[in-house]
């Protein structure tokens, strides 16, 4: 049976003690695209948030406002804080927000607002594994932190719409 030779990755995982090997490199501007991709969802994310906040009826509009608006300060930290990143790598922060998807009921508001959160949950996951290959640590626990934030919000919203009265 042949033998086979290990990785540079692989070999280096080893020396460094441990057991899984590295994420192929990524370069500086593969990482300053996908930030802005994440940057452009946090304005579309606060964009959406006003939007919704102001366009509520029905007998729980006091409560989604508040829900609503509170989202929007977390989501501004967010856009500043991929902003100063974006810079701080050589690169160019958009000023372009994702599409605001359209929604006129409370349901469908909140709705979306939770595909947007579990979108961006999912975009912060690969941007940590592109932050560990960038070799990023500081960004990778930024990162993390805005996984949190957002997961918290999914999860919010997800019990608001489970407990919401079907029609």
């Amino acid at each position: 049976m042949p033998v086979r030779t290990p990785t540079q990755g692989e070999a280096n995982a080893r020396i460094a003690g441990r057991d899984k090997p590295t994420p192929p490199a990524v370069d500086r501007q593969t990482l300053i695209e996908g930030l802005n991709r994440d940057l452009a969802g946090e304005y579309q994310a606060i964009v959406m948030y006003i939007q919704y906040s102001a366009k509520l009826t029905g007998p729980y509009r006091r409560e989604l406002r508040a829900l609503f608006q509170s989202e929007i300060t977390d989501e501004q930290g967010h856009a500043q804080f991929l902003a100063d990143k974006i810079a701080t790598l050589g690169g160019e922060p958009t000023t372009e927000p994702g599409v605001v998807p359209r929604a006129d009921q409370p349901r469908e508001m909140l709705e979306q607002a939770l595909a947007a959160e579990k979108r961006a949950i999912a975009d912060y996951e690969e941007r940590l594994r592109q932050a560990d290959a960038f070799g990023d640590v500081g960004l990778r626990v930024s990162l993390e932190n805005q996984v949190a934030d957002e997961t918290r919000h999914k999860e919010e919203l997800e019990r608001v719409l489970a407990g919401w009265n079907p029609r």
